[in-house]
């Protein structure tokens, strides 16, 4: 009987979401995102990307994106890396709203629009985490970028 149970709890508390013990950690590899930008286009994880911007709090995007746009056109490419924006949470109205104004920066936003893509993703409150990456899409560095009181340039190869 004891067994059973706990067979029955192991089995229950794997399908519960990620713990932060679970978060990608250095040397783990990216897994593999696919999701579409603020002009519908589709954007597929590549192993040629060397940082992801990963910005979670709709107010640390809004800086962060008024930042971003501070730069050149291409910067984001130049600098081989991808800026994506978790708005899973973001009501059907303020995307009414938001994503007509996303569509005027010059940086490509890739928009997440499922709470689990982004689950096993490191977070810091205030800030836009930065996964440096290997050729072969292992993180190699992590950091957090704030946005307030950096430029994103130096955390960018």
């Amino acid at each position: 009987m004891r067994i059973c149970l706990v067979a029955i709890l192991a089995f229950c508390l794997s399908w519960l979401p990620l713990s932060a013990a679970e978060l990608l950690v250095v040397g783990d590899t990216v897994p593999k995102i696919s999701a579409k930008d603020q002009h519908g286009k589709e954007f597929l994880f590549t192993n040629n990307l060397q940082v992801l911007l990963i910005v979670t709090e709709m107010s640390t995007a809004k800086t962060a994106n008024v930042k971003l746009a501070e730069q050149a056109e291409g910067f984001l490419e130049k600098h081989s890396a991808a800026y994506l924006m978790d708005i899973h949470a973001m009501p059907g109205i303020a995307r009414y709203f938001a994503l007509p104004k996303m569509r005027k920066y010059p940086q490509r936003i890739i928009l997440i629009e499922s709470e689990e893509a982004l689950m096993a993703f490191p977070a810091k409150s205030g800030c836009v985490t930065l996964l440096t990456l290997s050729s072969a899409g292992k993180i190699e560095k992590i950091e957090y970028w704030n946005p307030d009181q950096n430029p994103v340039s130096k955390y960018l190869p």
